[in-house]
């Protein structure tokens, strides 16, 4: 997004005739190509971003780099384990410890170790994804598409399906449907509710969750951005100032929450686990 935002004001000629540039200016100011879109993040007319023929988008580049440095750092951090950590396994060690801990058995006890590299993973991939936003060079948060985040909701939601059946049988559709200690007589409306929340809508809002808050918080701050740089030719230092002051404020609130919401997404995971390892009533 804020490349875009950039991209385009690169495009905007610098003066409209009366040594002044603003948005909405009517002396020939503006954008001297075309405006900004998500056509900024297509690389498949580049031939050097084609794999087997099919042009490769900025998000999907970002994916695997992503994938890429955290095997890399994974790997270098556990492949030959020290008794006593330090260096890059101490790191590496405090966060897995972190995610089993405070979430895996926090949710689940000690029955969910088993799933502790998924939410690991999990956890870690969404944050980088998250962070790229603040990347030199980058500055695009791989989560506000939202393909990613959806990928990842039905892959949580294939994990805690087969986990659920797997503990239950065709008995974890009662699991899902029917509470226990509800009169028989709400189980009949409360049931389809039941069997639709959690079978369908859980991924749904896992994933749109995860992409709103990276969409609105990242346009907020393109917007600010784009908003000191128009107002320091209209308006002068004052408003422009305001408005950059903004987006430093808005930027280091953005850090906070791309890591809530990476922490939100693998308890709201564990949570979904629990359910399904749970004993039926």
């Amino acid at each position: 997004m804020s490349l875009s935002l950039a991209a385009g004001v690169s495009g905007l000629r610098a003066d409209g005739g009366d040594g002044s540039c603003h948005l909405f200016g009517n002396n020939g100011c503006g954008f001297s190509h075309v405006a900004p879109s998500s056509e900024d993040f297509d690389f498949s007319n580049r031939p050097w971003f084609h794999i087997a023929g099919y042009g490769v988008t900025k998000p999907v580049l970002l994916v695997v780099l992503i994938a890429v440095a955290m095997i890399s750092f994974f790997w270098v951090a556990f492949n030959k384990p020290k008794m006593i950590p330090s260096g890059v396994q101490n790191v590496a060690e405090v966060a897995y410890l972190f995610v089993r801990d405070r979430m895996a058995r926090d949710s689940m006890g000690t029955k969910g170790d088993k799933y502790v590299p998924f939410l690991f993973s999990l956890f870690f991939f969404v944050w980088l994804m998250n962070v790229m936003s603040f990347v030199p060079g980058v500055q695009f948060p791989v989560s506000s598409v939202y393909a990613f985040p959806l990928a990842l909701a039905i892959m949580v939601w294939l994990t805690y399906m087969y986990a659920g059946f797997k503990q239950h049988g065709a008995g974890y559709f009662r699991v899902l449907g029917v509470p226990s200690g509800v009169p028989l007589g709400i189980l009949v409306i409360l049931t389809p509710i039941e069997l639709l929340s959690n079978i369908l809508i859980r991924p749904f809002t896992l994933g749109i969750r995860l992409f709103a808050n990276m969409f609105a918080g990242h346009l907020l701050i393109a917007t600010f951005s784009a908003g000191a740089w128009y107002m320091f030719s209209v308006k002068g230092i004052v408003f422009s100032g305001a408005s950059f002051t903004m987006a430093i404020v808005m930027t280091g609130f953005e850090l906070f929450i791309q890591a809530l919401q990476a922490y939100i997404f693998v308890m709201l995971t564990a949570s979904y686990l629990a359910g399904a390892l749970e004993e039926a009533h």
